[in-house]
């Protein structure tokens, strides 16, 4: 009960300074509850099959903000009680033991955790209606998309942040209470020690985590580094190392990003704006680490969903022969137009394809379900370019199928138990094996196999005397539309729904980032007055002292930049070698300008919050505030 009062004390009198760690908490609980609440209103809505994709997307998004919010809230709250390090010096000079100074500062953390968790499922509460409207409006979910009462998400938020407070200053308290009272008060003010034996060996092994998992992937399953799921949730082992690991590698990175700081600081301000974020290393991860977690998740998903879009364009150029693709009315019958169609001067091949379900019954007696192509066998092997292991698509006929490797399926002849779209179920042969690949390699089979497929799309070869304006005029009866390839493969693009998926991962998190980002620079800022006070009276001006602390917080942004962009770098580099070893065009893209744009609007926030606080830390006479 003593150790109690103690900490309902602590938290009265350093209401100010602690409040950055209260709304860190409480608006990552909010996010995350926002997130889940979602997630149960699409697990519980009726729909079915069309909801699956929404799922999977708030799943991930509730993922994600967990996680964001998780390596902030842990960043912000050990830097909180690495500032109070004279105070717990000052607690075991009177006597109190370790053991006592660890539960002070848990039962801090422990009723600051639950208020501030409490605060954030009452935000997200009032926060969720608004993304689910978001989610009607911008077409991702059903029109009247609304709140499904549920009895998990909220306590699962809570409980969540709970522990996201208690394991933040788990290990800053253990490192308080073993350094001995006269040790606590000589580093009061220094950071000795942050990079720890545990800390080295943790961050470590975390980089030997991701690189073992983005291994066994490239030797076993290629194609799953390329899926969403994975590719937003690889970067989260090399986020955490980086972030363990930032004692080591932020240092040099400062002496270097420090050489490019303008004219007027190349006296000796331009040295103490180096100096200091390296000897305050606490604080410089604290600073750091919303812009990493940003920056790195930003530039890995941006830059694996155009990785992976321009591959599976690239990809699906390189396997159709056919000039044109003519697009059928909805509704409207195949046979005339493809008479008409055959009726051209010129028209070379036709090769229509209609979309169907085929379900693939497994030894075991499971039946997986897959999309399939139902295709006529000449027009498939006169126009389409598929990456055959074995087989040939000439052979494939109304007692066959041809399939992607992955279904394990790699001997031609093979018998392979089907049911059809219709629920009918017959036996196939295979007729050929396809490569796995990044697109929709897919199931061919022919009419016969597709009970009640419409095409939906006529592939046309044209030689050289032919026109496109004179098959242009044979569709045009049928009120279909003629697209040349290259038009074809830019509207099978999902871009929009693709980055809207990507926006509602990212969006929240990034918000949340800022808004964390200028906190803890506020908090921080407002900490250090006896030193900036001390700068005064070594002769500095004010304005000289609120350019340096702006300088300082400018330059740790970058540093937490340039640590993101190494992280997505790397990230995106094992999906380049997953695109390699599936034999897939790997084009070269860089997600320059969602990186640039984050990274700008940190640098904006650090500047705006830094000069501000600094000036009002500087409010008082330097003598006075010395002197405290």
């Amino acid at each position: 009960m003593r150790m109690l009062r103690i900490a309902l004390t602590s938290l009265k009198a350093r209401q100010v300074s602690l409040l950055g760690a209260f709304l860190a908490l409480a608006l990552g609980v909010a996010m995350t509850a926002v997130m889940l609440l979602g997630l149960a209103s699409a697990v519980g809505a009726p729909g079915g099959e069309d909801l699956v994709s929404l799922v999977a997307a708030l799943g991930t998004a509730g993922g994600v903000s967990a996680f964001v919010s998780a390596f902030v809230v842990a960043s912000t709250y050990s830097y909180a009680v690495a500032q109070r390090r004279r105070e717990l010096g000052l607690l075991r000079l009177a006597g109190a033991t370790r053991a006592q100074v660890r539960r002070v500062v848990l039962a801090e953390a422990l009723l600051l955790g639950a208020a501030a968790s409490a605060t954030g499922c009452v935000l997200g509460r009032l926060g969720a209606p608004a993304l689910l409207r978001w989610l009607s409006g911008v077409g991702m979910a059903r029109p009247g998309f609304a709140l499904v009462p549920a009895a998990w998400p909220l306590p699962t938020a809570f409980a969540t942040g709970l522990l996201v407070a208690l394991a933040g200053v788990a290990v800053a308290a253990r490192r308080a209470g073993r350094v001995g009272p006269l040790d606590a008060l000589r580093a009061a003010d220094l950071d000795s020690g942050v990079l720890t034996a545990g800390r080295l060996l943790t961050g470590l092994g975390l980089l030997l985590t991701a690189a073992v998992l983005a291994g066994a992937a490239l030797a076993g399953d290629p194609a799953d580094l390329l899926h969403r799921k994975t590719y937003t949730t690889q970067p989260m082992w090399l986020i955490s190392a980086a972030g363990l690991l930032s004692p080591l590698l932020a240092p040099p990175l400062v002496r270097l990003l420090g050489r490019a700081l303008p004219g007027r600081f190349t006296g000796y301000a331009g040295r103490l704006v180096p100096a200091n974020a390296s000897a305050a290393l606490r604080r410089t991860g604290a600073v750091a680490a919303p812009v990493l977690v940003s920056v790195a998740l930003t530039g890995s998903l941006a830059g694996a969903l155009d990785t992976v879009a321009a591959a599976r364009a690239a990809e699906a150029s390189a396997r159709t022969a056919a000039d044109l693709v003519v697009v059928p009315a909805p509704g409207s019958g195949d046979g005339p137009l493809l008479a008409a169609l055959r009726a051209v001067p010129g028209v070379t091949a036709l090769s229509p394809t209609a979309p169907t379900v085929l379900g693939l019954v497994e030894p075991d007696g499971v039946t997986v379900r897959s999309e399939a192509r139902a295709t006529d066998p000449a027009g498939l092997a006169a126009l389409a370019r598929l990456p055959l292991l074995a087989g040939s698509t000439a052979g494939l006929d109304d007692r066959s199928l041809v399939l992607p490797a992955e279904w394990g399926h790699r001997t031609v002849g093979e018998p392979v138990p089907v049911v059809r779209a219709d629920g009918s179920r017959t036996t196939l042969r295979v007729a050929a094996v396809l490569r796995d690949g990044v697109g929709d390699n897919g199931l061919y089979v022919t009419a016969a196999n597709a009970p009640g497929a419409r095409v939906d799309r006529v592939e046309v070869r044209l030689g050289p005397a032919a026109r496109v304006a004179d098959v242009r005029a044979a569709a045009l009866p049928y009120g279909a539309g003629v697209l040349t390839r290259a038009e074809w493969l830019a509207a099978g693009t999902p871009a929009r729904t693709a980055w809207l998926r990507m926006a509602l991962v990212l969006g929240l998190a990034l918000v949340y980032t800022g808004i964390a980002l200028a906190n803890t620079l506020l908090m921080a800022t407002a900490d250090r007055r006896r030193e900036l006070a001390l700068l005064r009276l070594a002769g500095a001006t004010r304005a000289q002292v609120v350019r340096l602390v702006t300088a300082e917080s400018v330059l740790v942004t970058a540093v937490g930049a340039v640590l993101g962009c190494v992280v997505a770098a790397v990230q995106l580099g094992s999906l380049r070698a997953a695109l390699a070893v599936l034999h897939a065009p790997a084009p070269l893209v860089l997600p320059w300008r969602p990186v640039a744009a984050v990274t700008a609007g940190a640098l904006l926030v650090a500047a705006a919050c830094a000069a501000p606080a600094a000036a009002w830390a500087l409010r008082s006479r330097p003598v006075t505030a010395a002197a405290r």
